[in-house]
């Protein structure tokens, strides 16, 4: 093995054989079995290093034996926390908590050998990856040369949402437009509902908001503020809601400009699985609007929000409260009512017919082809709910429990499938900070008045180890990209294993065994130079 004086050192460079089987004693570590105490607490976490800290007093944990499984005298084990050396102020290199050791987290669908993986199973799926950048470019979306005010109270860079000119006037009385702003208080983007024309009479009117803003669910739209304003030239009516990107209603998904009564391809019957989860969906909304003395009062293909893969949520509630603030209706009316628009909405999607109070009894013959007698009796229950006072949606949802649970059990599933795919997220950030470090490092033009200090000493090392990762050839002298490759290379090295790697220099005429540990230890040793004289911004 060779041992040539390193670039930019004066001395003689001792043989790394001879540093490796001596090991320093600053770089021993405790040979510390594993041990999960009982009564953990997120003080006998690290700091923000993953370093080991001691600014508390701990007290000596005793794991307490199980008399039922085993007899005292054997259930009793070693405890490693009893070393007083395991709380003692950490002054040398020592190794963090084993944070390389990540495991899979459930659910599992498929069993793959380990030469099957590739590198994608690592990181999330491309299709929520896509979903996600363009739910992120759809909120970032400007509109440059808008003829739109650049200010509303808080609110500025407005862009519009609606897909069509015309104006609509048939639900809220009053022509409507949607905007997409920003909050330059919280950064946030909001959705703007802008009804036209509106003239505020009493103030009683628009204070209903209030009532609203109480009424969390994840099947409703948020509802934050009401005012009016005069910035596009009248008197307009401005309700401020959750912004949910790339959303569409129900009507422009189910009934598309070019919907014809007869199902084809591509707009086939909707299933009774998918319309079991949009009952239960928006029952869940009613039965919270219901329970604080509230009525949707809009419930209507048009208004309902379509935000993810069968995930629907309950748009512009608040707003017929505003607009129809005089209209002496009793509450009570109005949550049938509700009702009743809820069964013509299932009956519409279920018949494929967009409006399908015109003709009912046709709309539930149709319906009653395609789905069952317990989704066919919730929907007449809901249609007939004006009939009698004796009907509401405690009482509806009690007849349909057992379709909540399987919606419920569903959405679980899919919670522990987005569980499992941010588990495949979480080594990103550890392996990003590792790499930072490095280019912290390597080829620092100057430091301390020296400007070979990263050519020198154990930085050069660093500096190969850098070239042994990113800029690998093949036998021809071609790149070689190999992602598993970086990514093995890096864990090994947060982890500080004792497998030896060579180091080759660029002219291939030096070359160095040096172990993960020993890299590991002088990227620590580097980086915490280079913090004494920086100055550290986050």
């Amino acid at each position: 093995m060779l041992t040539p004086d390193l670039p930019g050192s004066n001395a003689s460079t001792p043989s790394i054989g001879h540093s490796v089987n001596s090991t320093p004693n600053e770089w021993a570590v405790p040979d510390i079995p594993d041990f999960v105490p009982q009564n953990y607490e997120a003080s006998h976490m690290g700091n923000g290093n993953n370093i080991l800290t001691s600014n508390n007093s701990y007290e000596t944990f005793t794991p307490t034996p199980n008399p039922l499984s085993q007899p005292a005298e054997i259930a009793q084990t070693s405890n490693p926390y009893q070393d007083p050396t395991f709380f003692q102020g950490q002054t040398s290199f020592q190794q963090p908590a084993q944070y390389h050791h990540y495991a899979p987290i459930g659910p599992h669908l498929q069993n793959l050998a380990s030469y099957q993986r590739t590198v994608h199973d690592l990181f999330i799926s491309n299709e929520l990856r896509e979903e996600l950048q363009k739910k992120s470019a759809a909120s970032h979306q400007t509109l440059p040369s808008s003829q739109l005010p650049s200010q509303i109270d808080t609110y500025h860079s407005l862009l519009p949402l609606d897909t069509t000119r015309q104006k609509n006037v048939s639900l809220f009385g009053y022509p409507s437009w949607v905007y997409k702003a920003q909050d330059s208080k919280d950064g946030n983007y909001y959705v703007l509902r802008r009804l036209e024309g509106f003239l505020l009479t009493n103030d009683k009117a628009i204070r209903s908001i209030s009532n609203w803003k109480r009424v969390v669910n994840s099947s409703i739209v948020g509802i934050h503020n009401a005012f009016t304003t005069r910035h596009f030239g009248d008197s307009s009516l401005i309700i401020v809601t959750d912004y949910h990107p790339l959303s569409k209603t129900l009507a422009e998904h189910h009934f598309p400009p070019t919907f014809t009564h007869r199902p084809r391809h591509g707009h086939a019957q909707i299933s009774e699985q998918i319309l079991w989860s949009y009952m239960t969906q928006i029952a869940s909304a009613l039965k919270v609007i219901h329970s604080n003395g509230l009525a949707a009062r809009i419930i209507d293909a048009n208004k309902i929000l379509l935000t993810g893969k069968n995930r629907i949520r309950l748009n512009g509630c608040a707003i017929m409260d505003i607009v129809q603030n005089e209209a002496l209706v009793h509450v009570a009316d109005l949550q049938r009512q509700d009702l009743k628009n809820f069964g013509l909405l299932m009956l519409s999607l279920g018949a494929h017919i967009p409006d399908a109070s015109q003709n009912p009894a046709k709309a539930m013959d149709q319906f009653s082809r395609h789905y069952g007698p317990h989704l066919r009796d919730a929907v007449i229950y809901l249609s007939s709910a004006m009939n009698t006072q004796d009907k509401s949606i405690d009482d509806f949802v009690s007849r349909v429990a057992s379709q909540m649970i399987s919606s419920f059990d569903a959405s679980l599933h899919l919670n522990d499938q987005l569980s499992s795919d941010f588990a495949r997220e979480t080594e990103n950030a550890r392996l990003f900070r590792l790499i930072a470090k490095l280019d912290f490092i390597n080829e620092r033009p100057e430091m301390e008045h020296a400007a070979q200090w990263s050519e020198s000493g154990e930085k050069y090392f660093l500096r190969l180890f850098r070239d042994y990762i990113f800029h690998q050839v093949d036998a021809h002298g071609n790149p070689v990209v190999d992602l598993g490759h970086v990514l093995t290379c890096l864990n090994k090295l947060d982890a500080g294993s004792e497998e030896k790697v060579m180091l080759v220099t660029r002219d291939e005429q030096h070359c160095y065994i040096v172990s993960y540990k020993e890299l590991k230890k002088a990227i620590e040793s580097a980086f915490q130079e280079v913090m004494k004289k920086g100055r550290r911004i986050h």
